[in-house]
C-alpha cells in the first residue's frame, strides 16, 4: 500500500503493527545540517493610480441614464456629445452661438474621420469578428479552429443514462444497548452492474443489517440480501431477485487523470434520491482511516479524491467519467472539510464483482510480504538503485517485529527475500500510480503471476501463485 507519508494524507502516522501485504513505515534518516538558503523577492513599490489617489473624495454624480441606451449599430461611428461653453454675456449669446455649434460639429467629424482612417490603416476594421458564447459553448476566432468544452452536456447525458441503474438501499437492525433493544436504520446507495440483480455498494452501508430494501429509480422496492463482504476494502455485493434490470457500464479507473471531469450519483442524506453532482479528480492514490465500520476504524488506500459533492447517503453510489462509465464507488468524506470526498477505484472492485456473478465466495489475493513503497527522496537517502517499486523489509515494532516475508506464504515459497525490490508484476511497473497492493488486488486467489525483483543490483523474475487473504488482515 502506498506510503507516501505526505502531510495531506489522513493516514500519515507511523503504523506499529502491520499485517502482511501492508507497507512498512521505517523512519528515514534525518540530517542535522541546515537547508540551503532560499532567495526571496519583493517587487518594487508602484505609484498609486488616479483612482486610488481620489479615495475619500465626495461621491461622483450618478451614472446618467444614457449609459443604458443601446450601443450604436455595427458599422456606425458613435459621436460623443460636446458640451458648449458657458454663456458669458448677452452679446456672445446673440452673436456667437452659431459659430460655437459649427466649430464643435466640425471638430467631432474630423476626429471621428481620423479615427476611422487610423483603424483602416492598421487593418483592425478588416479583421474577422470573434463571437464567444457562454463558458460551455464554442469560441470561434480568426484561425477558424473552434474549441468546444461542453461539460454541461456531458453531465446531463451521464445523469440520464446512468440514473436508472443507481439504487437507494435502506437497512434495519435491532441493536442491543444498555437501554434495551433499539431499532436502527441506515440509508446508502448502490449501483446495478449486472441485469440479474447484482449490486455493488459499500460494506459500511449493509454491514450488520437484518433486513434490507432496495429502491429502484422507477419506484420499485425489492428485498435485498448481502451476498458477500470484501475482506480488503469497504465494498460489498448485494443481490435482489429480479432480471432485466438497467445496468451501469464499468470503466477503467487506471486511466483517470487528475483534473478530469467526474460525476457522482446517489441519495445524499438518504432523502434526495438520484442526486447528481459533478467535479474533478483532485488526486489519486490517497490513504485515509475511515470510521463508522462495525469493526471500528478501517484503513483505506489507493483512493480517488474528488471535489464532487458527496454527503452521507452517497456511500456506495457510483463515481462516473464523462462517458458514463463507473470509475469508482463513493465511500467517504474528510471530516470538517468542504469538497474533499473519496472513492474506491473500480479496478479494485472488479474481481469481487466477477466472483459474485460466477457464484463464488468473495476472496482477495495474498502474497505474504511487508514492504515500503519507494519514492525519489527515500531511495536517494538510502542509496537504492531505483526510485520506484516496493522494498521488502520487516514491519511491526522493535519489541514485536513482523518478518518481511511471511513464513509459509506464497512469496516465501516463490523465493522472495528481505531486501528485494519488487519492480514489476506481470509487466506492470510498480510505481506511485500502480502501487503493489492495488496491482495485486486486480488478481484472484490461485492466479500465478510473474514478479520481477532487484536483488543486489541484479534483475530476477520469479513465479508467485497467490493465496487467499486471511479475513483478519
Amino acid at each position: 500500500m502506498t506510503d507516501d507519508q505526505r502531510p495531506d494524507d489522513a493516514d500519515a502516522t507511523r503504523r506499529h503493527d502491520l499485517p502482511a501485504d501492508q507497507p512498512a513505515w521505517p523512519t528515514p534518516p534525518t540530517s542535522s545540517e541546515p537547508g540551503p538558503a532560499v532567495d526571496s523577492y519583493s517587487p518594487p513599490p508602484e505609484p498609486r493610480t488616479d483612482w486610488t489617489r481620489h479615495e475619500g473624495v465626495a461621491d461622483a454624480a450618478p451614472t446618467p441614464e444614457r449609459w443604458y441606451e443601446p450601443a450604436p449599430a455595427p458599422g456606425t461611428v458613435a459621436v460623443a456629445p460636446v458640451a458648449a461653453s458657458p454663456v458669458q454675456s448677452q452679446r456672445s449669446a446673440r452673436g456667437g452661438m452659431g459659430t460655437v455649434i459649427a466649430a464643435a460639429l466640425l471638430s467631432a467629424v474630423l476626429a471621428s474621420g481620423g479615427t476611422v482612417l487610423a483603424l483602416r490603416a492598421t487593418g483592425s476594421l478588416d479583421r474577422p469578428q470573434v463571437v464567444q458564447s457562454g463558458p460551455t459553448g464554442t469560441t470561434v476566432g480568426a484561425d477558424h479552429q473552434p474549441i468546444t468544452v461542453d461539460e454541461n452536456s456531458a453531465t446531463i447525458d451521464v445523469a440520464a443514462a446512468v440514473s436508472p441503474a443507481v439504487v437507494r438501499i435502506t437497512t434495519s437492525a435491532s441493536v442491543d444497548t444498555s437501554n434495551g433493544i433499539i431499532p436502527e436504520t441506515g440509508v446508502g446507495s448502490g449501483v446495478i452492474y449486472d441485469s440479474s440483480g447484482w449490486i455493488l455498494t459499500n460494506r459500511h452501508v449493509v454491514e450488520g443489517s437484518q433486513t434490507m430494501k432496495v429502491e429502484l429509480n422507477d419506484g420499485r422496492v425489492l428485498d435485498g440480501k448481502v451476498y458477500g463482504i470484501d475482506t480488503l476494502t469497504d465494498l460489498a455485493i448485494v443481490k435482489v431477485e429480479a432480471t432485466g434490470l438497467p445496468t451501469a457500464s464499468i470503466g477503467d479507473s487506471s486511466a483517470l487523470k487528475v483534473g478530469q471531469l467526474v460525476i457522482a450519483i446517489g441519495s445524499p442524506l438518504g432523502t434526495y434520491s438520484n442526486s447528481v453532482t459533478s467535479g474533478i479528480v483532485s488526486a489519486k492514490g490517497r490513504s485515509i482511516t475511515a470510521n463508522g465500520s462495525a469493526n471500528g476504524s478501517q484503513n483505506l488506500n489507493n483512493l480517488i479524491q474528488t471535489d464532487a459533492a458527496i454527503n452521507p447517503g452517497n456511500s456506495g453510489g457510483p463515481l462516473l467519467d464523462a462517458g458514463g462509465h463507473v470509475v469508482g464507488i463513493n465511500t467517504a468524506i474528510a471530516a470538517d472539510s468542504n469538497g474533499i470526498g473519496f472513492a474506491i477505484p473500480i479496478n479494485i472492485a472488479r474481481p469481487i464483482m466477477q466472483q459474485a456473478v460466477a457464484g463464488k465466495p468473495l476472496a482477495r489475493p495474498y502474497m505474504g510480504v511487508i514492504y515500503r513503497a519507494l519514492d525519489v527522496q527515500y531511495s536517494k537517502t538510502n542509496n537504492l538503485p531505483v526510485s520506484a517499486g516496493a522494498l521488502v523489509l520487516p514491519g511491526g515494532t522493535p519489541d514485536a517485529p513482523t518478518p518481511a516475508v511471511i513464513p509459509g506464504g506464497p512469496a516465501a515459497a516463490a523465493g522472495i527475500k528481505q531486501g528485494d525490490i519488487i519492480v514489476k508484476v506481470n509487466s506492470q511497473a510498480i510505481d506511485n500510480d500502480h502501487p503493489l497492493d492495488a496491482t495485486l488486488s486486480e488478481f484472484a486467489p490461485g492466479d500465478t503471476i510473474s514478479v520481477e525483483i532487484l536483488r543486489s543490483g541484479q534483475t530476477q523474475t520469479l513465479s508467485v501463485t497467490l493465496g487467499t487473504r486471511p479475513s483478519n488482515l
